[in-house]
């Protein structure tokens, strides 16, 4: 897309964090935005300094992974705004806990957001897309849709599941005027930790308090999503780990994903604790009932 003037963009997961900061990132590039949250804590704020921007705003209480309500969403949207040009699929959650006692619920509630919510809320936007000829599908990734993280094994698949998806769909739609990006953000300062599932209520203190000390601001994926969307760059990394680690992975797939994971563990505090949680349950599954 050449510009976002007068442009309509969608935003999921809109009220916080990476959303909110995109929201505002795109007002300030010229679009009006369609906000789509299930928790709409904080929209007002967001609507005002959408306004002050002097572009215009609907908002839009969704949850992602309802299939029927996001299958009726763009007819919301266009009969709001008028049109609609950009998706940026930014909604995401995590679950923290081993795979081998990750509840099936857990497991299912993080695919059924994460991934569930991209595929369809692409499938829904994409013809309204295709027919404004000069569109763009954006979808927020992570750094642990570079590299396998152990007590992510969920969040890593959804984000390694959005990754693959984009980068298939992207030679689909090349030639047609649509253009994709998938983002792989690094540490960011959002509020992701603190709406997770954890098996272990001390450790979202922990991460909480990792998260404020050792990332940077949201903000910086908003610019990043719009810079974009604009030279229409086909992937994005955001923060210096992501770069890191993307760059381990490609000189040393398999030692450097465990290069990263162990500099990323030992960054967090984790390592010890996460190596004696896995013996335990190895221990107590090898003795059996």
């Amino acid at each position: 897309m050449k510009t976002l003037q007068d442009r309509v963009a969608v935003v999921t997961g809109a009220c916080g964090g990476i959303g909110a900061a995109t929201c505002i990132a795109l007002a300030d590039a010229g679009a009006h935005v369609a906000l789509v949250d299930l928790n709409l804590d904080g929209v007002d704020d967001i609507i005002d300094r959408i306004h002050q921007i002097g572009r215009t705003t609907s908002v839009h209480q969704v949850d992602v992974s309802d299939r029927a309500a996001i299958a009726a969403l763009p007819d919301a949207v266009i009969a709001a705004q008028g049109a609609v040009h950009v998706l940026v699929n930014n909604a995401g959650v995590t679950a923290t806990e081993s795979f081998m006692t990750q509840p099936v619920d857990d497991f299912d509630w993080v695919m059924n957001i994460n991934l569930g919510g991209v595929i369809a809320g692409t499938r829904a936007f994409l013809p309204h897309l295709l027919r404004s000829a000069d569109g763009h599908v954006v979808n927020i990734s992570s750094v642990f849709g570079i590299i396998g993280v152990p007590g992510q094994v969920a969040y890593c698949t959804s984000k390694f599941a959005v990754r693959g998806f984009t980068e298939s769909l992207a030679e689909e739609l090349r030639g047609t005027g649509v253009g994709t990006t998938v983002v792989h953000p690094g540490g960011i300062n959002t509020g992701i930790v603190r709406n997770a599932r954890l098996s272990d209520p001390k450790e979202r203190e922990r991460m909480e308090t990792f998260f404020q000390q050792n990332t940077i601001a949201p903000e910086v994926v908003g610019e990043k999503v719009v810079n974009a969307i604009l030279k229409e760059k086909g992937r994005v990394l955001v923060a210096p780990e992501a770069h890191v680690f993307d760059l381990l992975k490609r000189l040393l797939p398999t030692l450097g994903n465990r290069l990263a994971v162990q500099a990323l563990l030992k960054a967090m505090g984790m390592e010890q604790s996460l190596k004696e949680q896995r013996d335990q349950l190895v221990d107590d599954l090898r003795a059996g009932p």
